[in-house]
């Protein structure tokens, strides 16, 4: 074979390996990556409802509902006061039994309840002249206006709290009880008895009580 044609046939047969070489890559398949599998999404957290930290108290104020049925000629809604709480604490509350709902107020407690104005209440007593908050269960009565301006009176109904009226223990307003006071002192002042209230959330709360409703006051869990 001369120069000539063997030249020939070798780039012949480099281009048929060139190109075998080529079909035989072209014939591979090219697998694509599979797309990363989605997340499954996750399981909302169910939270517990937390039960009201009133919650123990308005057990009480129901039986008490009960136990005084004919004493109320309304039974919606009824009113707790919380006096395990300190008085710069929301810790009047109106609780609609129907519906559920709930407002709270600040409150302030009987200076005989708190001699060193510590802003607890230590201690209930029933007595004229102790100018101590009383615990027990009240029925809301007429609403008037006397020293303290407009006020409702409140009649009570256990032995623990029966000399209300004689000591002339009401709902009334008081500049002691509210934000700015207790943002200047860290706490309530102090009444003669009195369930006193901010003035300003007065006309609203004794919208709500109404005439004919149950107002209970207690402390759960502390021997008072």
């Amino acid at each position: 074979m001369d120069r000539r044609n063997f030249t020939k046939f070798a780039m012949s047969g480099l281009a048929f390996s060139f190109l075998s070489d080529s079909i035989g890559r072209a014939a591979v398949p090219v697998t694509a990556p599979l797309p990363a599998a989605a997340p499954s999404p996750a399981r909302p957290i169910v939270q517990p409802i937390a039960p009201k930290p009133y919650a123990s108290l308005l057990e009480k104020a129901k039986a008490a509902l009960d136990r005084h049925g004919d004493a109320f000629t309304l039974r919606d809604r009824v009113a707790i006061a919380d006096f395990a709480a300190p008085s710069k604490e929301l810790r009047f509350h109106v609780v609609d039994l129907i519906g559920g709902q709930s407002s709270s107020y600040l409150v302030a407690h009987g200076r005989g309840s708190d001699p060193a104005h510590s802003g607890w209440l230590h201690s209930f007593s029933n007595e004229p002249n102790s100018l101590a908050s009383s615990s027990g269960a009240y029925v809301t009565g007429e609403q008037y206006v006397g020293q303290h301006g407009r006020a409702m009176r409140l009649i009570g109904l256990d032995p623990q709290n029966n000399n209300a009226e004689p000591r002339a223990i009401v709902v009334h307003g008081a500049d002691y009880v509210g934000e700015d006071h207790i943002a200047a002192w860290g706490k309530c002042g102090r009444s003669e008895g009195c369930f006193a209230v901010a003035p300003h959330m007065l006309p609203q709360l004794l919208g709500l009580l109404g005439s004919g409703r149950l107002l209970y006051a207690d402390k759960i869990g502390v021997e008072a």
